[in-house]
């Protein structure tokens, strides 16, 4: 994941110029969103109730749109013209923010997120998908490396800037946020002098997207319910059924139809399918540890929102200091080793953050463990990504991108279901201490499915991944 500094782009035209911001920008909008709300739960909870079960589906309800529908945006964006649905994507991203900060109550938000995941949806593969039409060879892989750099700064700035609304305004607030780069954007939409471009014979998979939402819907209000009503209850084990079935007709439809809205034959990839399973067990593993981290702090160890979202920070300035150094090392020595020891480092970062105690203090308890996960998490994604995308031929890189992205959604989704299970019902001290613990379980797994499955590249190349 190189830095914008890093991966600048030269002698770009005018316009190109324009079209990366808005990729930038757009996708900004999506990442900000998904690491502003950890920190604004517990707010949100007070005013709300609920419980556990209402924080998980305030996460959860976003994500499981964005993650079922971002497969079907790519041909959504062809058939209609990606600039066209950028548009769409941020209008509805937009208005979809304004109706979570104006919620009045829980069941309005829920239903608001779930709408907002739906255009942020749109947003990320018809970004991407802005920037393979107007830049070629390196100037692509300059352009898609400022991209990442650049959206990794929602990283940053989210926790803190959702801790600082929650602390010194409101939570609603922090959801505001997003209408000031929406509107810059819009703006430089009318800057662009290009007409928008349609595929030709592009086809809208609409049932294949149906049978993934209500498999992945009916799935998840059973994980999050059940230790409400528990499995004997047919208003558990009902949907639950619903939503087996219907993602069995999806995993059996992209087998059949003629065009695939995930096609099957991707995962005869040897390192795209083990690098999809490591995916869905280190990501499953990073959403647990994010949601768990943010509420515990601050209800439980009594830091303030804007403590809280500063308590992670160090990740993030690890990864951009080290990544593109970790994408260089695993060009050259391939992505098998980094994969499976990075994990397992970031195992060791959660077992330690089981010091925390009732006489809490973050400099000996949680910093500690935050900065050899941080070291672990950029040992793993630059190389994963290549792995991954790396096994792939190029002209197909883009639906691999997007099957990858899809499943570290689902495995943020799947995980954020069964917090009420893995806490036992309440985030307390052995509640935090359970969660820790199914994470380092997550993350080793995904290590030693790295050993066991990915190969090194018989010549590596020697290009950081992106």
């Amino acid at each position: 994941m190189p830095t914008p500094a890093s991966a600048a782009p030269d002698k770009a035209t005018r316009e190109q110029k324009i079209v990366l911001w808005i990729a930038i920008i757009a996708s900004f909008v999506s990442f900000l969103d998904g690491t502003i709300v950890n920190v604004a739960l517990p707010a949100i909870l007070e005013e709300f109730g609920g419980g556990i079960s209402t924080q998980q589906w305030v996460v959860d309800a976003y994500l499981l749109t964005l993650g079922s529908l971002i497969l079907v945006a790519g041909s959504v964006s062809d058939t209609y013209g990606r600039l066209r649905v950028i548009k769409i994507g941020l209008a509805g991203f937009g208005i979809t923010s304004l109706a979570v900060a104006l919620a009045p109550s829980a069941e309005v938000l829920i239903v608001a997120r779930l709408l907002q995941g739906a255009a942020g949806a749109l947003l990320v593969p018809s970004s991407l998908a802005l920037i393979m039409t107007n830049f070629r060879g390196a100037a692509q892989s300059r352009a898609i490396g400022t991209w990442t750099g650049m959206t990794a700064g929602a990283m940053i700035i989210g926790p803190v800037i959702g801790g600082l609304f929650v602390d010194f305004a409101s939570w609603r607030f922090a959801f505001l946020i997003n209408v000031l780069p929406i509107a810059a954007t819009l703006w430089l939409l009318t800057r662009l002098t290009q007409k928008d471009v349609r595929v030709t014979g592009a086809h809208i998979d609409a049932i294949s997207a149906i049978l993934c939402a209500v498999g992945l819907g009916g799935m998840v209000y059973a994980l999050i319910e059940e230790p409400l009503y528990g499995w004997g209850s047919a208003q558990i084990w009902l949907p639950a059924a619903i939503g087996v079935a219907a993602f069995v007709a999806f995993i059996w439809r992209q087998a059949v139809v003629k065009r695939p809205m995930m096609p099957l034959d991707l995962f005869k990839a040897r390192n795209f399918a083990w690098g999809n399973l490591s995916t869905f067990l280190v990501y499953g593993a990073l959403s647990l540890n994010g949601f768990v981290l943010a509420v515990y702090l601050q209800e439980q160890a009594g830091l303030s929102a804007t403590a809280a979202g500063l308590a992670s920070l160090p990740i993030t300035v690890i990864m951009i200091a080290l990544s593109s150094r970790v994408g260089g090392l695993a060009g050259r020595l391939g992505p098998r080793i980094f994969m499976t020891a990075g994990p397992i480092a970031m195992a060791a970062g959660a077992l330690l953050m089981l010091a925390v105690d009732t006489d809490f203090n973050y400099w000996w308890q949680v910093l500690p463990g935050i900065v050899v996960f941080g070291l672990g998490l950029t040992a793993t994604v630059s190389p994963l990504t290549s792995a991954i995308l790396g096994a792939i031929d190029t002209e197909r890189s883009g639906i691999a991108s997007a099957v990858n992205n899809a499943v570290s959604r689902i495995a943020g989704l799947v995980a954020i279901a069964l917090i009420g299970t893995i806490v036992g019902g309440q985030l307390d001290l052995a509640g935090f201490h359970h969660a820790m613990v199914v994470t380092a379980v997550l993350l080793a797994l995904g290590g030693v499915v790295s050993w066991l499955g990915i190969r090194n590249p018989t010549a590596p190349e020697g290009s950081d991944a992106t």
